[in-house]
């Protein structure tokens, strides 16, 4: 019997072996055309019933693997350890996997629904990835402060550098996001969240350093959970966590700061190593198809670049179309940013100096 059963265990450690050979790592080999998509996406970013519909309609099946943030998914597409057909990174990152090669051209005929992606949308999407070639944006928003007006008067906080106020000692949460926090305090100063001037970025550092001991905690999804359950009172929040707040506690308001912030886009994008582009395509189109951008929308509360899905929007909730987390004004845009890839020196300056920030 035991004899059998290390007979049994050797020949289950070659099988396992010659499985792990496989350069998709922890992922089966699956030949190029099965009916197969492997999507990667950010965590609890879609609507499971958008996956079940996707499959049924297609026939195609998907298997769907999420992670937190672009500095964790970039390295596994980067390394080809994990080969995904579809994947939905940040402006700055698809910027960062373009300049690697690491992305596939979109093919527009297998996209027709890409003519619902609005102009102002295409617009900024240009800036990260030249003729909308290899992405598609998917939702997209804005970094702002969210303030809850039961303990705090409203209209008194319009500047990020009211957030460095010692009234608001313990109060206040930041985002623990490299971009993010530097974005804050590089515009505070009156600097480009894009800049790579060294002594621009000392202050920033400095200007962070010197708040620390005003911040309550540093977090980002669950900054929103600290709001509601009023452990906080001030919150620098994606514009996209809104409305879910607002519907939990209408005393929260959001506001884009006068010194300008961060405008940002999710996007689809298709790997270059990818194995089933025929069927990331059909993802993509389906995803862009107006009815479920408008279901995308109900789940997760993002602006959706998608003109369908706004008109669904302003015919369903035509209360939304005066918010500001939703439908930014264009003198408030105006002054906002998008994050680009500022290449490998500059990350390793930036991480330099959140490395020191982090340690004080």
């Amino acid at each position: 019997m035991r004899k059998r059963f290390f007979v049994f265990l050797l020949i289950f450690s070659l099988f396992m072996c010659a499985c792990g050979a496989d350069d998709g790592g922890d992922q089966p080999e699956v030949p190029a055309g099965s009916n197969v998509v492997y999507v990667y996406n950010y965590g609890d970013y879609i609507d499971p019933d958008i996956i079940d519909m996707f499959e049924e309609e297609t026939g195609i099946k998907v298997i769907y693997d999420t992670f937190d943030t672009n500095e964790e998914m970039y390295p596994i597409i980067s390394s080809g350890s994990v080969r995904y057909d579809v994947v939905c990174p940040s402006e700055y990152m698809v910027e960062k996997m373009l300049a690697n090669g690491l992305l596939a051209e979109i093919d527009l005929d297998n996209v027709p629904n890409f003519q619902y992606i609005t102009e102002s949308c295409r617009q900024f999407a240009e800036s990260y990835d030249p003729g909308n070639k290899h992405s598609i944006p998917y939702t997209w928003g804005t970094v702002g402060i969210m303030y809850d007006t039961d303990y705090i008067e409203e209209g008194s906080i319009t500047k990020w550098s009211d957030l460095w106020k010692e009234e608001y000692r313990d109060e206040v949460m930041m985002m623990d996001s490299l971009r993010d926090i530097y974005m804050v305090a590089l515009k505070q100063l009156g600097y480009s969240a894009n800049t790579t001037n060294e002594q621009e970025l000392r202050e920033a550092t400095d200007l962070l350093i010197a708040q620390k001991d005003l911040v309550y905690k540093y977090a980002t999804d669950a900054i929103r959970d600290f709001l509601l359950n009023e452990s906080a009172s001030i919150g620098v929040i994606y514009s996209g966590e809104v409305l879910y707040c607002q519907e939990e506690d209408d005393s929260l308001v959001y506001v884009l700061p006068e010194e300008g912030s961060n405008v940002w886009f999710d996007s689809w994008v298709i790997p270059a190593n990818c194995r089933n582009k025929e069927n990331a395509e059909a993802w993509i189109n389906f995803m862009c198809r107006p009815e479920i951008a408008f279901k995308t929308f109900e789940y997760i509360y993002y602006a959706t670049p998608n003109q369908g899905a706004i008109e669904m929007i302003e015919e369903e909730y035509p209360e939304f179309m005066d918010n500001m987390a939703l439908f930014p004004d264009e003198e408030a845009l105006a002054k906002c940013e998008i994050y680009h890839y500022l290449g490998s020196e500059a990350d390793q300056m930036y991480n330099r100096y959140w490395k020191e920030f982090k340690a004080y």
